[in-house]
């Protein structure tokens, strides 16, 4: 599988080419609605910063969204970056060449992802309750982010999708490095991302004006909202 690529060309290489990701979303919704048929499809956004971003694509093209709990494996020493990623089905992704790079040793690396999935354990519980995951099969899965810096964390929920068997997926993001692309090219089939930049250094942030980290209490009230597209 060889993903098929849209983007924006106008917005190449720029930074902070978003208002917030509610405006990034919008501009989303519209890419996906020139290139996108709507039938049977399904937003899955990633949280947390994938969800206000889901929440504008999923309200302007009238789809149906639900959350899918994904979260990167931390560096120990730096909290801010991961080696990997976790899925609340437990679908590991991680990134040995930066594991091999970094030298973590197998024990941190195990207790990295372990305390991934008790974190991941505890945000099933705020974002799902008991509410089960949405049947896949045979549809348009399309996966939301803010942003894909490395790609892990995307490449995880969309080997977790694609265990349900849909008929095509596509990993839909304002903005991504050209590697997570890469990366991503060969697990969905297609990937939408308004703005790629392909420099040494790539922050997802440095794509938005107005950026901040989502409270869990944010993220559930989006939720809630969701609920009534």
């Amino acid at each position: 599988m060889t993903a098929k690529i849209i983007e924006d060309p106008t917005l190449r290489e720029r930074e902070f080419v978003f208002r917030d990701r509610q405006h990034a979303g919008s501009l989303l919704a519209a890419k996906l609605r020139e290139n996108t048929k709507k039938g049977n499809l399904i937003l899955l956004a990633l949280p947390a910063g994938g969800v206000p971003v889901g929440y504008a694509v999923a309200k302007e093209l009238g789809i149906p969204m639900d959350v899918m709990v994904v979260r990167k494996v931390q560096i120990p020493w730096n909290t801010e970056a991961g080696f990997g990623a976790v899925t609340w089905d437990n679908e590991i992704v991680l990134n040995e060449p930066l594991i091999a790079q970094l030298g973590p040793t197998r024990k941190d690396v195990e207790d990295s992802t372990s305390k991934t999935r008790s974190i991941i354990k505890d945000k099933l519980k705020k974002f799902r309750g008991d509410k089960p995951m949405p049947d896949l099969k045979g549809k348009t899965v399309v996966l939301v982010d803010d942003g894909l810096a490395s790609g892990f964390t995307m490449l995880a929920a969309a080997k977790s999708a694609s265990k349900s068997k849909p008929k095509k997926i596509i990993a839909a993001v304002p903005t991504g490095s050209i590697g997570a692309i890469k990366l991503l090219s060969s697990e969905v089939d297609e990937i939408v991302c308004l703005n790629i930049r392909t420099g040494p250094l790539f922050a997802v942030a440095d794509a938005y004006k107005n950026w901040y980290d989502l409270t869990d209490e944010e993220v559930i009230k989006i939720l809630e909202n969701a609920e009534k597209i």
